[in-house]
């Protein structure tokens, strides 16, 4: 599957409409963005089964505030619309297929269970 570009008028569809989304927010003036490209690209040919797509934060500023980009690039990984994974910066080829591989071995009910009770802890009057 080809890299998909998120606009503000199609992120919430492609996001909430795929199992796993993985997002690399980037901007054409980046170096770094420029050099993690192909890594990206590589990466999302060899795992058909994940959406892989690109938000460039100049174009897309909505979007880059929504989810308080401050570097770039930036990857973020949904999985069932859950962010579980949000890091600056270009990883290498190897790492980045280490964090597909492992969001795919996620047990999003353990994930939405740990999340619930972090959230009660939050919640809950200080003693």
């Amino acid at each position: 599957m080809a890299v998909v570009e998120l606009t503000k008028e199609n992120f919430e569809q492609v996001v909430t409409g795929n199992p796993m989304v993985i997002v690399d927010y980037w901007a054409p003036w980046c170096g770094p963005c420029r050099g993690f490209a192909p890594v990206f690209e590589k990466v999302a040919e060899a795992n058909p089964d994940v959406v892989f797509a690109k938000v460039n934060t100049d174009d897309e500023q909505e979007i880059a505030a929504h989810f308080q980009i401050r570097s770039i690039p930036t990857l973020m990984v949904f999985k069932e619309q859950v962010i579980v994974f949000s890091q600056p910066g270009a990883l290498p080829q190897g790492a980045f297929e280490e964090v597909v591989q492992k969001t795919k071995s996620l047990d999003m009910e353990m994930v939405r269970k740990q999340i619930a009770e972090q959230e009660a802890a939050e919640g809950a009057p200080q003693a």
